[in-house]
């Protein structure tokens, strides 16, 4: 039997049909089960077409080995991460394909209390083998419970005597966040926030396009309805909703760093002192934030396994990637696409500044290129090249960095698509990131 081939770095993603089908599923979840020695898993899915036979057949896979399953539904991967932790349970799978294309689907695991399993190698191979059924497991329905308490969990980030009166378009781009948020805005209906919802319902044709707010051609539509109907902030989020991203009043996307930096501010006011994680992509405003406000910022390698483990080991409050991937300690040390944009929203509620003055003099004094992705027949020696290119301080917490002084870059390969992604960012001369693009562009494709 070959080895199966949709085990990547730190999750499980491949072509429906090619790379992963029922079969392949049911022996993850009996190899899952196998490794963990797991007595109950909690069980969640998106609303991509192929999900729901997936999670049938991860199901049966987990009750061949003698497992509990507790089933959360449709839902996002945040909420199979809440509901680990919750339950008390030995592990937790997520079926979902986030923003891949429509013909591709996956899984993300986590152990108990929703902690990160970086290697994947040991469930692979037990899945490999194909493990005879040793036990009559059960499966049982736990939405209702598992998503009041994820609700009750994520509404308690913020104080909501302290919101004001906003009014907020949400876009949920046909993904599976707009039953759960739908659940959280009843919670919050005695608060002012008042919303917009547009592609609200779970459609797993995707009529729009898949949801990737990340993509620059993929923000319109939010734009759109944030100026159409006069919104003081729109919200996205991808297909299982781990991320979330912002625009302002006037429609403007806001960049995941910026975000990271408020955030950073908001928790180091209420815990002086305070450890905060940040990918080194690009850092240098979050960097900046976290030494005015008297915390330490760490750098981690950039990947939801990484950072997740950085924050249980550094005992840090938060950490933020540039992608609007946001962790939280009191979150189980997990990424949560419903926190970030509530935490915004009681942040503009109590200083009365709108979202773009709240992060117009970062953006000036960090301007930064946004990712940039290339294709490159011999990565290694792509990487080289630029290397040699510049003479700075190197940094290899996560591909290659190099620090220039007035400018810096993070140069590295992608961990689940074949592409070098490079990061530019300067102090206050957003010329000079353009030109430095288009220099190491040059090197990286002669």
């Amino acid at each position: 039997m070959p080895m199966l081939t949709c085990f990547k770095t730190y999750d499980i993603r491949g072509r429906v049909g090619v790379d992963l089908d029922t079969g392949i599923a049911r022996r993850i979840g009996a190899g899952f089960a196998a490794h963990l020695s797991a007595r109950t898993v909690v069980l969640g899915r998106d609303n991509r077409a192929s999900s729901g036979a997936l999670d049938d057949a991860v199901a049966a896979g987990l009750m061949a080995q003698g497992v509990e399953v507790l089933d959360i539904g449709l839902g996002g991967t945040e909420e199979v991460y809440a509901a680990t932790d919750h339950f008390g349970a030995d592990g937790g799978i997520m079926i979902t394909a986030s923003h891949n294309p429509i013909d591709y689907n996956g899984m993300k695991m986590v152990g108990a209390r929703a902690a990160p399993l970086p290697d994947l190698s040991a469930i692979r191979d037990l899945a490999d083998a194909d493990r005879p059924a040793t036990g009559e497991g059960v499966r049982r329905d736990v939405q209702r419970q598992a998503r009041a308490a994820y609700v009750d969990r994520v509404a308690g980030f913020v104080d909501r005597a302290s919101l004001r009166p906003l009014h907020i378009v949400v876009d949920a781009g046909n993904g599976a966040a707009g039953p759960t948020f739908d659940a959280l805005a009843e919670a919050l209906s005695d608060t002012p926030l008042t919303f917009t919802r547009i592609r609200h319902a779970p459609d797993g044709t995707f009529p729009h396009g898949i949801p990737n707010p990340l993509l620059p051609e993929n923000r319109h539509l939010t734009a759109e309805a944030v100026r159409t109907h006069g919104a003081d902030m729109g919200v996205a989020w991808d297909g299982d909703f781990d991320r979330c991203f912002l625009f302002d009043a006037q429609g403007n996307f806001i960049d995941g760093e910026y975000i990271v930096s408020l955030l950073a501010e908001v928790f180091l006011a209420r815990e002086p002192g305070a450890t905060i994680v940040h990918d080194p992509r690009i850092q240098w405003a979050t960097q900046d934030a976290v030494a005015r406000a008297g915390g330490r910022a760490v750098a981690s390698r950039t990947g939801h396994v990484f950072l997740k483990q950085a924050l249980r080991d550094m005992g840090a409050v938060y950490g933020g990637e540039m992608s609007a991937h946001h962790y939280f300690r009191d979150f189980a040390c997990c990424d949560s696409g419903m926190i970030p944009w509530l935490m915004v929203a009681e942040l503009i509620s109590r200083t009365g500044s709108p979202l773009a003055d709240l992060v117009a003099a970062r953006r000036a004094a960090f301007p930064s290129s946004g990712e940039i992705n290339f294709r490159v027949a011999e990565a290694a020696a792509a990487v080289a090249r630029v290397e040699a290119a510049f003479d700075g301080a190197r940094d290899r917490t996560d591909g290659l960095s190099m620090d220039m002084g007035t400018w810096r870059f993070n140069l590295r390969a992608s961990n689940t698509e074949p592409l070098l992604r490079l990061n530019v960012e300067s102090r206050g001369n957003a010329g000079l990131v353009a030109d430095k693009v288009a220099e190491i562009t040059r090197i990286l494709l002669p």
